[in-house]
């Protein structure tokens, strides 16, 4: 009887979730039919779609734009895909959603998880070529990897780590943490913190000891991130220097750092270039952040996939540019956003 019953809700399950699928393509379906009824009269060469976590973040909108934009140069539309449905899915209901509905591309945040792999070698298996963006899936079939080079972005940060600890005047040791997403399934994070710890042990001559940690934020949500970084200002030992791996980690640094009168107290290396980050810098709260160009890792992720069509293959992988903003160069970005507004 209880055996009868586990299956019995097995099944259950399995009929809920394929029917949830089914839901899901029959709406993206139509809402493609509506894409090819608006622009029968442009008539596209390719449709090409792109698959993040979290579509909100200025990060994200600023990929897609310069995605978007190199499309319409190259006779290409690019959706960025649940944008435009009712309700929110996961990268991998959305995966499927896309490989059901026959796109002839795929933009992907990816990971190193299993089931990544797998729904990437599906679409590659369909004839629906794969770019990796930001984080990659070495062991899948995807075409190509768009992201940063996160060996260099670690020693950029650790160079800024030394540029502080030189101008400190003291023995203490200089306690440095690094925020590290827990549920972030790739070797990124690895990887900067091994710039990291590579440029404090290779480039530091002299000056105090520089101790790194390690600190896991719960990145579930906006409000579980903000929950672990108010655990660190909670500690009786606050960090002299925190160093943040993307753009929410920066601004909830940021502002625990006001709540809790810190200011001058913890300096702060940021992670992307928003508004309420430059403003930061200028206010001398946030000490540095490190740039990515997304426009430009939008329009490789788009190139790469126009190459794959017109050769048969491209680049392995495409490194968008980094640069270091801090007091010295604010305003010319600041002033930047302000013209682009």
């Amino acid at each position: 009887m209880g055996r009868n019953r586990g299956q019995g809700i097995i099944i259950g399950f399995l009929v809920f979730v394929i029917a949830v699928i089914s839901i899901c393509t029959i709406i993206f379906r139509s809402y493609v039919r509506e894409f090819h009824k608006v622009t029968e009269k442009e008539k596209y060469d390719q449709y090409y779609v792109m698959i993040t976590e979290d579509r909100k973040p200025d990060f994200w909108q600023s990929v897609y734009r310069g995605a978007y934009e190199r499309g319409q140069a190259e006779n290409v539309y690019v959706d960025l895909l649940g944008e435009h449905l009712s309700q929110e899915y996961s990268r991998s209901d959305l995966m499927r959603i896309a490989m059901t509905s026959g796109v002839d591309g795929i933009l992907v945040e990816s990971d190193e998880s299993d089931e990544m792999s797998e729904l990437i070698d599906e679409a590659v298996g369909r004839g629906i070529p794969v770019v990796t963006l930001y984080g990659d899936n070495t062991h899948s079939a995807r075409c190509s990897f768009v992201g940063v080079g996160s060996y260099n972005l670690g020693r950029e940060y650790g160079r800024q780590v030394l540029k502080l600890a030189a101008a400190e005047d003291t023995e203490d040791p200089l306690k440095v943490a690094v925020l590290m997403n827990a549920h972030a399934l790739n070797s990124t994070q690895n990887i900067v913190c091994s710039g990291i710890q590579d440029a404090l042990e290779q480039e530091k001559l002299q000056g105090s000891e520089i101790q790194m940690s390690l600190i896991t934020v719960d990145d579930t949500n906006t409000f579980s991130v903000e929950e672990s970084i108010r655990d660190i200002f909670m500690d009786q030992t606050l960090p002299d220097i925190i160093i943040c791996l993307n753009e929410l980690s920066t601004t909830c640094v940021y502002q625990a750092v006001v709540d809790y009168n810190c200011v001058g107290e913890i300096a702060i290396l940021g992670y992307y270039d928003t508004d309420t980050i430059l403003k930061a810098i200028e206010r001398n709260v946030i000490t540095a952040t490190i740039s990515i160009d997304t426009e430009q890792m939008g329009a490789f992720c788009v190139d790469a996939l126009q190459e794959y069509y017109n050769y048969g293959y491209t680049s392995q992988y495409f490194t968008a540019d980094v640069t270091v903003i801090d007091q010295s160069n604010v305003e010319e970005y600041l002033g930047k956003q302000e013209e682009a507004e």
